[in-house]
């Protein structure tokens, strides 16, 4: 999966978003603008009860939620990644009804989308705002997503939070191919002296490295226990 060439300069768009995401995160509205979602394979072969925010289970646990069109690439345009990948839930779900935007679909219908979303390298977020702790399950890339952006372009690593989960390279298997440092959103993954190194702290938890390596040299690994080996802290 190669990855955009977008090197634009920040919009009135995105300034005007980070101003209201400081203006609730500093008034104690919302913890922070996102969280990460790992991807369901990443942890399947590990046989645990995924953590609640694990998108499936939202949408599961939800009282409803309609797929609609991502509002950034319809925004942004800046690639051909699918449109129709994120969720709107509960409260926001009934309002885009109203409106007759999105669609009610079954969570095995959801699940393919999913699928769909992680064949193109998308990162699963949940979406916070101060009405409702968590309202829509979007699958963004970094080229289009406001969320993302604002934390490569104004360096705000702090308005999206990490996942429970960091990608664990076992190097006695990797090749050092590269396959995974073109997929990683985050930059958290560089060739050093013929090895591969991944940045823990610059990680955050999105599973897409274990979907492309050819080797299966990745495991997502459980934040808390942290292990040092393959990795840079």
């Amino acid at each position: 999966m190669k990855k955009p060439n977008n090197k634009s300069e920040p919009d009135s768009k995105l300034k005007k978003r980070l101003a209201k995401y400081d203006l609730w995160i500093k008034e104690g509205k919302i913890p922070f603008s996102s969280k990460v979602i790992p991807v369901n394979a990443s942890v399947e072969a590990k046989q645990w009860v995924l953590p609640t925010e694990q998108a499936t289970e939202i949408l599961r646990n939800a009282r409803i939620f309609t797929l609609v069109d991502c509002e950034c690439r319809s925004h942004y345009k800046r690639c051909n990644n699918p449109v129709d990948v994120c969720f709107m839930i509960n409260d926001e779900a009934e309002k885009c009804l109203k409106r007759g935007e999105g669609r009610k679909i079954s969570i095995e219908e959801a699940k393919k989308v999913l699928r769909k979303a992680n064949e193109h390298g998308l990162v699963h977020l949940t979406i916070y705002n101060p009405d409702q702790h968590i309202f829509g399950v979007c699958s963004c890339c970094e080229c289009c997503c406001h969320d993302l952006q604002l934390l490569k372009k104004f360096n705000r690593p702090g308005l999206i939070a990490r996942s429970d989960y960091y990608a664990y390279t076992d190097l006695e298997i990797c090749n050092a191919c590269g396959d995974c440092i073109e997929a990683c959103t985050f930059d958290a993954r560089k060739i050093i002296n013929n090895r591969l190194r991944s940045a823990i702290d610059d990680c955050y938890g999105c599973g897409i490295c274990v979907s492309v390596c050819p080797e299966n040299a990745i495991t997502m690994e459980l934040r808390r226990n942290v292990e040092t080996a393959g990795n840079i802290k």
